[in-house]
């Protein structure tokens, strides 16, 4: 190992880059993302962000490929990041509470997605990503700083979006939470699709959703407090 990736490896952040890999190899190994098709990043303490290489499945990543990408935007070490960097660095600029973000084409996002729809409040989990809806943004080639633009504005008020005619990104406070928001969206996008095949559903109104979105300000966060104070 070179002098330069020692240096690569032993940057902070190691637990959330070794989240990254686990993550990763979990999409693949569900089907949700397959060979290099997908990304992932977790936000840098020294500033920018670690992203994982372009043209590398989930099976050659290790912690010496993963890219740090500067906040000027200047990739450092032997690897190219993502094709897909421009927008991970969008999405933490516009959002200073999300530290990790994931990329999927996921298969009933990715289909939804392809008919160029977003997801609605047709049930109440659609809150997950932090809204009444999951948006869908126009089509843009892969890579370009068009696209980059229209997943920060879809990102100003939500954890998640779908890409028309490529698949879902998902944010997080940590890549638990990405997680989390990514494999919830992605269920959603299947419910959604089998109800198509019957009919229009019926959607939440703004306000029940808000309510939704109220309630779930508090949801869970009880038992988080108790467990802190025992530690």
């Amino acid at each position: 190992m070179t002098g330069l990736r020692r240096r690569r490896v032993d940057r902070p952040d190691l637990e959330a880059r070794e989240a990254l890999l686990r993550e990763m190899a979990a999409l693949d190994a569900q089907g949700l993302n397959r060979g290099s098709a997908g990304n992932g990043s977790v936000r840098a303490t020294e500033g920018g962000f670690w992203i994982t290489p372009t043209g590398v499945g989930a099976a050659g990543l290790t912690l010496e490929n993963l890219v740090w990408v500067d906040g000027n935007g200047r990739a450092h070490g032997d690897w190219q990041p993502s094709s897909e960097w421009h927008f991970h660095r969008a999405v933490y600029a516009t959002r200073s509470d999300l530290h990790a973000v994931l990329h999927a084409h996921a298969p009933h996002a990715t289909a939804l997605a392809c008919l160029r729809r977003g997801l609605p409040a047709f049930h109440y989990m659609v809150a997950v990503a932090g809204g009444d809806d999951v948006p869908c943004t126009p089509y843009h080639l892969f890579g370009t700083e068009a696209l980059s633009a229209a997943v920060a504005q879809a990102f100003a008020q939500r954890l998640a979006c779908l890409m028309a005619n490529h698949g879902l990104v998902a944010g997080g406070r940590d890549m638990a939470h990405a997680t989390r928001v990514l494999l919830e969206v992605e269920s959603l996008c299947g419910i959604y699709l089998q109800a198509l095949s019957v009919g229009e559903p019926v959607c939440l109104t703004r306000a029940e959703m808000a309510a939704v979105i109220d309630k779930f300000k508090s949801y869970g966060q009880p038992q988080a407090r108790r467990e802190r104070r025992t530690r």
